[in-house]
């Protein structure tokens, strides 16, 4: 009788981003799925990256795998929904390599099914593939998880409460959905705002302290998810606050839903309504991430 344990490997999976902004338009038909892009959309997009340089993105899934490996022994890799490496092409190569196992997490640690429901469906039918998936259905109450995004939070919260001198409202944010992917029981909603209460808990924050909204809504039109964070910018206000602070709990890294919607869209909306924006730094290299990622894995080895 063989014994032998299967050979596993464990793959990360993200959104994807393109490498430079004149491959935007390729981008985003990657997306729709070949469905038309609006010239307005496109362009709009374009300047968005072009804004921030360019999106690290992949750069960061790819130091969060290499740290992942180096802690857990096991051969690591990285799939794109969107854009190279694609998660096709990603399980060929684990293929090739001899995995016969794969321990799947999504870097996206609410699940939604127009986020963790899409990459699942990347990944194929149910044994469509010539080695076991094992998918991580969601992780956003993991221990080492709200840890680290409350490391983040103390550290730049405290920071910019000193620099203005008073106390800081925190605003939560995760990426808004289509109000119609949680009509019918999507838990999403639900684990963000779960995300949220965890972390303020663990930060000591009073109920008082904080408010959560969804962001980076999408500009193909229908009802998204909200509050926005604009709309809680101007209910701060109304309460006499003058500043606030931003932490994104919906996301594991700097991308452009960061370096862009925050740091430059909501800041500079912010100072149009006499209010100064501060933001967390994002996880991206966090050991306490890694920790996290890692207890992930061996939970299931």
């Amino acid at each position: 009788m063989n014994t032998a344990k299967p050979k596993t490997g464990v793959l990360l999976l993200a959104h994807g981003s393109p490498d430079s902004v004149d491959e935007v338009p390729e981008f985003l038909r990657n997306i729709t799925r070949g469905r038309p892009v609006s010239p307005e959309v496109v362009e709009e997009v374009k300047h968005r990256y072009d804004a921030i340089g360019r999106s690290p993105l992949t750069c960061w899934t790819l130091t969060q795998r290499d740290q992942l490996r180096a802690k857990t022994g096991l051969p690591g890799y990285i799939g794109m929904r969107n854009w190279k490496p694609f998660i096709a092409d990603t399980l060929m190569q684990m293929h090739a390599d001899g995995i016969e196992r794969a321990i799947v997490i999504c870097m996206a640690p609410q699940n939604s099914r127009t986020s963790v429901g899409l990459y699942r469906a990347a990944l194929g039918e149910e044994n469509s593939q010539p080695f076991t998936i094992d998918f991580i259905e969601s992780w956003h109450d993991h221990p080492r998880l709200i840890t680290a995004f409350v490391e983040k939070l103390q550290s730049g919260w405290g920071a910019a409460c000193r620099e203005l001198g008073s106390k800081i409202p925190v605003v939560f944010t995760a990426h808004s959905v289509p109000q119609r992917t949680i009509s019918d029981g999507d838990s999403y909603e639900q684990q963000a705002n779960e995300t949220a209460a965890l972390v303020a808990q663990e930060a000591g924050l009073g109920e008082s302290d904080w408010e959560f909204a969804f962001q980076s809504q999408g500009m193909s039109g229908g009802e998204w998810l909200g509050p926005t964070v604009e709309k809680t910018i101007m209910q701060l206000k109304a309460r006499g606050n003058s500043a606030l602070f931003i932490q994104p709990i919906g996301f594991v890294c700097d991308h452009v839903e960061v370096l862009y919607d925050i740091d430059i869209g909501f800041k500079q909306f912010a100072t149009e309504h006499g209010m100064r924006l501060w933001r967390a730094q994002s996880l991206n290299d966090s050991q306490l991430l890694t920790d996290a990622l890692a207890d992930l894995v061996q939970s299931r080895l």
